[in-house]
């Protein structure tokens, strides 16, 4: 970032008020098509937008499961907090656990430097072992874990491809947060994993499609 200081500096003292009065005005956000999906557990209800357009293979995928029903009673399993940052902090994941009558062929892997999306508070992110190998497990950010897009410059080639995002948390934030707050068995897992699961799993009841809230309005 301090490459560009002095660029930044020159740009502030050439753009005068008439020169900045002349421009023309910056072109509105682009609205992206989307789809809200309810994620009913029983803890209640996390509703969900899922990208679409911006992230069509990921999120079509996660939708082919909602449809078919195929999370329908699996569970929210995972719940990982970090040593660092102000709590709650970490993620929440659920899916299938690769159960084989639930699970589809795997999916390519969209990268954030594609999509443009970012693993913000309450993004969906796609588990996965190597790019290339998600199914019907996903993960729910909570606080910024930007560290999990792509990053083109890494060294690893495991990071430089980073996770898939593929939608943002609407409403129900706070069910989140009380699933992730839930007790931890200490000797549930293993490698990794170890200390990172729930002792009593949540169940996912059901998902289905929703309508968008209506804009209000003017």
């Amino acid at each position: 970032m301090t490459r560009f200081l002095p660029l930044l500096a020159s740009f502030a003292v050439l753009a005068s008020p008439l020169a900045a009065q002349d421009d023309p005005p910056a072109p509105p956000p682009r609205d992206y098509a989307t789809q809200r999906v309810v994620i009913e557990t029983t803890m209640g209800d996390i509703t969900v937008e899922l990208e679409t357009e911006r992230a069509p293979i990921t999120a079509g995928n996660f939708l082919r499961y909602v449809d078919e029903d195929r999370f329908d009673g699996t569970k929210f399993y995972r719940a990982m907090h970090l040593d660092w940052g102000e709590p709650p902090n970490g993620l929440l994941q659920g899916g299938t656990q690769m159960h084989p009558d639930r699970v589809r062929d795997p999916i390519a892997h969209e990268p954030t430097t594609e999509t443009g999306l970012s693993h913000t508070d309450g993004a969906l992110s796609m588990a996965r072992y190597e790019p290339g190998s998600a199914t019907g497990d996903f993960s729910i950010m909570i606080k910024d874990q930007t560290g999990l897009d792509a990053n083109p410059v890494s060294s690893d080639p495991n990071l430089q491809l980073g996770f898939a995002v593929f939608g943002y948390v609407v409403d129900g934030m706070e069910v989140v947060h009380a699933i992730h707050a839930a007790p931890i068995d200490p000797d549930k897992g293993e490698g990794w994993m170890k200390g990172q699961l729930l002792a009593e799993p949540v169940e996912i009841v059901e998902m289905r499609r929703v309508e968008s809230a209506a804009a209000p309005a003017e």
